[in-house]
């Protein structure tokens, strides 16, 4: 089994930053790409950011685009996603979310190991 555990979430003004981390453990599969979805309240849950094994290649969803930066650290099992010019909207529970595959794709059934969530909320 794989573990994945977010960190970083918390309270911030819009405008503001916060950068998340997410550390995989347990059992290993080859070459995951790694990626973040969120969920709002009464809403579906959304792709945010996702990143390939290598990290070459990187994709994010359009309402992240220019704000979000996502990057990777194999040695440490670690993905990271920056968040700047956070925005209301923004507000949500993300996930952290593993797949067996090196590629990132958007669809939420596409991933095969996820985090508990961690919350973040911005202010107006």
């Amino acid at each position: 089994q794989v573990q994945l555990v977010e960190s970083g979430g918390g309270l911030v003004q819009a405008g503001g930053s916060l950068r998340l981390s997410c550390v995989g453990s347990g059992r290993t599969f080859s070459r995951p790409a790694m990626g973040w979805f969120r969920q709002a309240p009464g809403k579906e849950r959304e792709f945010v950011s996702g990143i390939s094994w290598s990290g070459a290649s990187t994709l994010y969803g359009d309402s992240v685009k220019g704000r979000f930066s996502i990057s990777r650290d194999n040695a440490k099992n670690t993905v990271n996603l920056q968040m700047n010019s956070l925005k209301p909207e923004d507000t949500a529970v993300y996930y952290c979310a593993a797949r067996a595959n090196i590629r990132v794709a958007v669809s939420s059934r596409a991933w095969d190991y996820w985090g508990q969530g961690t919350q973040v909320t911005v202010s107006s």
